[in-house]
């Protein structure tokens, strides 16, 4: 089966309509991303032909979950989920923040080569990083515990917005050791097509106002 063919099929699974114009970004994408893994090493991920799959599918498993205007990706790494979300969502105004020059560089070029303008690229670390305006949705995947996260980016998140954790098992002693003002609003198990094992979102909020 081609990329093409994969992607398709697997956002049709996902329910997710995106243009044919959306898609092909997606795989030019992943395919900057096999060019740049080679040197920078961008994703432990080792065999490219799961691209679409680990990388594309995966990140876009979230999207029905993503409310508002703008969004946060802590941690982006080679760019998941913030840049398949930030394609298939070109109203979406996507921040990708990361403290790894090399990532931000790479995560720089890919909205400079794909015409991104939703997309901005920080390189730094999250509990220093101070925007000018907070954000309606932080996500991460594999970024850290659910507690580190809420703590090191809670001064980004807008009042009534929410953190998507995106983990692999359902982190059951995670979410008993966050503090009492961080709401688990709900924890999806998504079904990503092409992954086997287990791959759970956990959407927080916290219950005091941000001043």
């Amino acid at each position: 089966m081609t990329p093409a063919t994969e992607l398709a099929q697997g956002l049709h699974v996902l329910g997710i309509d995106l243009s044919h114009a959306a898609q092909n970004k997606l795989l030019a994408y992943v395919t900057l991303l096999d060019k740049w893994n080679k040197t920078y090493r961008l994703t432990g991920l080792k065999d490219p032909s799961l691209a679409v799959s680990h990388h594309l599918l995966d990140s876009l498993a979230i999207l029905p979950f993503i409310e508002g205007k703008t969004l946060l990706d802590v941690g982006s790494g080679g760019g998941m989920p913030g840049i398949p979300l930030a394609i298939a969502r070109p109203e979406l105004g996507v921040v990708l923040l990361d403290s790894n020059a090399k990532k931000t560089a790479f995560l720089q070029q890919v909205a400079i080569e794909l015409g991104l303008v939703n997309i901005a690229v920080h390189c730094g670390r999250v509990e220093a990083y101070r925007p000018v305006a907070s954000f309606s949705a932080i996500s991460a995947r594999a970024f850290s515990d659910l507690g580190e996260f809420v703590r090191l980016s809670r001064h980004l998140l807008q009042t009534g917005g929410h953190w998507l954790a995106m983990k692999g098992l359902r982190p059951q002693d995670e979410m008993a050791n966050l503090s009492v003002d961080v709401v688990v609003d709900a924890v999806h198990r998504l079904k990503v097509p092409g992954i086997t094992g287990e791959r759970h979102l956990v959407i927080m909020s916290s219950s005091q106002a941000q001043h």
